[in-house]
């Protein structure tokens, strides 16, 4: 007796959504359950390849954090303490080694992270609370590490503003990281404190290719802006680094000395790079990403990334994590210090200025009333 044939399962491709790095709402690791698309023998798939898929709004989830200042423990980064007002960005940058942090509240970090945004709607708030503790001994500080504190939600929520005004309140030193346009606004805050020596800022300039851009940092500002908010802030006094970070292999490495001029034209004075990280979820984030845009290169590009990690996708040891080892991650070092002393731009980092620090006052409860 014929038994009866069943279709074969077919995976779906992940098309791009028009203004989002990531494709699909991947799982995360913490996941039981995984799902694919599949062609169940009814046209499925022809239907769903060819109907373009919709681009998923973006939805801000407000939340209250008990603390807002986070200690650092590696000890290859440079600062004592980060703040993040936001955790997930809408800037939707394909590498971002923030997007495994989703997987801990339960959401991918694909989409999720570029779509469902965590607002700490208190976070100036408590940091008012915690720069005001006895206990608390002044320290470098970075706004921004994990995910950018002036992504678009910024312009309506404003909380990266309350934060820089407890800040220069309490004459409290910092640095911000940023791809974002939106610093500018906060210059009547940032240029006075950077007069006294307690403002630095970076901008990430990965690339001078718009059409890059748009698929690898879609809803970040384009380079000729990031280029523009450089000089804004140089031209108000305020010392600027620019961040060619990360460096991805025949993708946006070629331009590395080319970013670096001109930053420096539009008035960088310091300069630093840090090679391709992918952990976790952010492996085969990439990668897809990787086959949809460039298929002809991928596996040259995830062949010289494993050179630089030691055979693997990723090294997360210390020590080598933000530099890479072997031949290959060498000559970006190389070729970073040769562009860098021949523009001006120094590689070391700004010394912070403690003695002005003055803790905030906290406000009294009979205020809090009226």
């Amino acid at each position: 007796m014929p038994t009866e044939s069943r279709p074969s399962v077919v995976v779906l491709p992940t098309p791009s959504l028009k203004g989002r790095g990531s494709a699909a709402a991947v799982a995360h690791r913490f996941e039981r359950d995984q799902r694919e698309a599949f062609d169940d023998g009814w046209g499925t798939l022809d239907q769903q390849v060819a109907e373009e898929p919709l681009p998923p709004a973006t939805q801000v989830i407000e939340e209250n954090a008990r603390r807002v200042l986070s200690s650092n423990q590696s000890p290859d980064i440079s600062f004592d303490r980060s703040i993040n007002p936001y955790r997930g960005c809408e800037h939707g940058c394909i590498y971002c080694f923030a997007r495994p942090t989703h997987s801990y509240l339960n959401l991918s970090p694909g989409l999720d992270f570029e779509t469902r945004i965590i607002a700490k709607l208190n976070a100036p708030e408590r940091l008012r609370h915690e720069l005001a503790a006895r206990s608390y001994q002044p320290s470098s500080l970075v706004i921004g590490t994990a995910t950018d504190a002036y992504q678009p939600v910024e312009r309506r929520l404003g909380l990266t503003r309350q934060i820089i005004e407890v800040l220069a309140e309490a004459q409290h030193p910092f640095s911000v990281v940023t791809k974002s346009s939106g610093i500018e606004r906060d210059l009547d805050l940032i240029a006075p404190m950077a007069a006294q020596g307690l403002v630095s800022v970076y901008l990430s300039v990965t690339t001078l290719d718009n059409g890059l851009a748009r698929i690898l940092e879609p809803r970040a500002a384009a380079p000729a802006r990031r280029l523009r908010t450089i000089r804004a802030l140089a031209d108000a006094g305020v010392p600027v680094g620019v961040s060619v970070s990360p460096v991805i292999p025949f993708i946006n490495e070629p331009e590395l000395e080319r970013i670096l001029e001109a930053a420096a034209e539009a008035g960088a004075r310091s300069a630093f790079s840090i090679p391709l990280r992918l952990p976790w979820e952010v492996n085969p984030l990439f990668q897809d990403w990787l086959q949809r845009h460039f298929p002809d290169r991928a596996e040259r590009v995830m062949a010289r990334v494993r050179d630089m990690r030691g055979g693997r996708d990723n090294d997360p040891r210390f020590g080598s994590r933000f530099t890479g080892e072997g031949l290959w991650a060498e000559l970006l070092s190389a070729r970073l210090r040769r562009a860098a002393a021949k523009l001006g731009l120094s590689q070391e980092r700004r010394p912070v200025q403690l003695a002005l620090f003055r803790p905030p006052h906290k406000p009294s409860v009979q205020a809090s009333l009226f």
